[in-house]
């Protein structure tokens, strides 16, 4: 009867052998690819990683704060992941359901017999169950990948989280040192046209000649030039940060100049080379695609063996529609079945040779991806290297070039100068000042470029199966 043959498919499941695949280990990787972590110190402090700390305690900028949780909600990209992951969730749900038996039921009528005679049969299958003994771990196998490209998604949203918020805080600089250049470029403006009204008066009572003139002038268009291009910036910038948080950016949200700190760090330690692999949730996606791929190739070998199901029928049966129910009329069946493709022109040998190639594309991913997640890393320390050396440089400079243009304009005023070194102190002073500002941009884009390098700004929730259960937490994960 049906509840002996759902018995048996039990005891057979419990006998069933699921071959064990070891999975490649990656290939060693060059020993230049992290040298920098120990080399840059205080650049690179010792400590617990940055990556550690939520998005929400690493920047201090309100603005920026709020404009990220926009984002969060509103971008577009970051649904598409959310959606991917639900499409994966309910992938490992249908590999899943093959594990239980498939019970139906069932009712029909069939006409059999000769040219002499006929026979009509009326059948009502009250419950039929058929399961598949996974002997050879294939369905086992197919719901271990759907769960690994499960996990892989949920890194995937990661990824675009942390990307999402990097991209976020970059653009909201760029937007703020821009208008904070645009401020310099008016101030130089003002500056020039000032100088311009001077020698006209003194053009105008005979003390210059025109050539002074025509020199600020020139000045002042170019000063005019550079003011337009900032405003086209700064235009620029507001519509990169409303495509990453999905909405305008309200003006109260809008950066006023550009901001001296937008972290809670004065410090900021990248941790060892282990917890890079730890925390960046690239390499934890390049690591259940390897893994997934290794469960195709179990897939695919198991391809190889029988298939064998046990099927199960519980109904009536009666040559008449009024003897169907009664108690003569029941039936039942049990018995399993066998299925072994003989002949199948190379392709289930293609098909595995396909998966071995999958896991060898799969396993360079990896290896690529932990370098290329390294070499992030380093360019990002090599750059704070030097920043604050290249930052007090610059500050001597800006202090020199305005002394410079402070007596040109008075060798100027006393006749001992000609207006065209006034022109040159003054387009170096404004060359200084504006280089001073992209490098002070430079500094905190340092920060958000190492946090988010690091893999700071998506703290690695639980991994939750996803199945009918939904607190259940996996207990392979690593």
């Amino acid at each position: 009867m049906l509840a002996s043959a759902s018995l048996a498919a039990m005891l057979l499941a419990g006998c069933q052998q699921r071959p064990v695949l070891r999975q490649p280990d990656p290939a060693p990787l060059p020993q230049v690819v992290a040298p920098r972590f120990d080399q840059l110190a205080p650049v690179a402090d010792q400590g617990p990683s940055i990556a550690q700390l939520g998005w929400e305690q690493f920047f201090t900028d309100a603005k920026l704060k709020q404009l990220i949780r926009i984002g969060l909600e509103n971008n577009r990209d970051l649904r598409a992941t959310a959606l991917n992951i639900e499409r994966a969730r309910a992938q490992y749900q249908i590999r899943q359901s093959p594990e239980l038996p498939v019970a139906s039921t069932s009712a029909g009528i069939q006409l059999a017999g000769t040219a002499d005679n006929s026979a009509n049969r009326l059948t009502v299958g009250l419950a039929q169950a058929s399961y598949e003994i996974d002997f050879w771990g294939r369905i086992a196998n197919l719901k271990d990948a759907a769960l690994q490209t499960y996990f892989a998604t949920q890194s995937a949203q990661q990824t675009a989280r942390i990307s999402l918020i990097g991209q976020i805080a970059q653009s909201y600089l760029s937007l703020a040192f821009n208008r904070e250049q645009l401020r310099l470029a008016q101030q130089t403006l003002n500056a020039q046209q000032e100088g311009l009204r001077l020698n006209r008066k003194r053009f105008e009572v005979g003390i210059i000649s025109l050539i002074p003139v025509t020199q600020a002038q020139t000045s002042v268009e170019n000063a005019r030039l550079a003011i337009e291009n900032y405003k086209t910036l700064i235009q620029q910038d507001e519509n990169a940060l409303t495509l990453l948080i999905g909405q305008t950016v309200p003006v109260r949200l809008l950066p006023n100049g550009a901001p001296a700190r937008i972290t809670s760090r004065s410090r900021f330690p990248v941790g060892l080379p282990s917890d890079l692999l730890r925390n960046r949730p690239d390499l934890a996606q390049a690591e259940y695609s390897l893994k997934a791929a290794g469960a195709n190739i179990a897939v695919a070998r198991a391809a190889f063996y029988p298939a064998i199901s046990l099927t199960g029928n519980l109904g009536l049966s009666s040559t008449s529609l009024g003897d169907l129910f009664r108690s003569g009329a029941f039936s039942y069946g049990i018995g399993p079945s066998i299925s072994l493709p003989i002949f199948d022109n190379g392709l289930r040998t293609a098909t595995l040779q396909v998966a071995q190639v999958d896991q060898k594309l799969a396993l360079n991913s990896y290896e690529r991806a932990i370098q290329v997640a390294f070499k992030d890393v380093n360019d990002v320390l090599a750059t704070r290297a030097t920043l604050n050396t290249r930052l007090d440089a610059q500050n001597k400079l800006v202090q020199a070039s305005q002394t410079n243009y402070r007596l040109a304009q008075a060798r100027f005023r006393a006749g001992l100068d000609n207006y065209l070194v006034v022109l040159d102190a003054q387009r170096s002073l404004f060359a200084a000042q504006q280089q001073l500002i992209n490098l002070q941009q430079a500094v905190l884009l340092s920060q958000v470029n190492l946090y988010k390098a690091l893999g700071g700004g998506a703290i690695e929730p639980a991994r939750v199966v996803p199945g009918p259960s939904a607190g259940q937490i996996d207990s392979r994960q690593s």
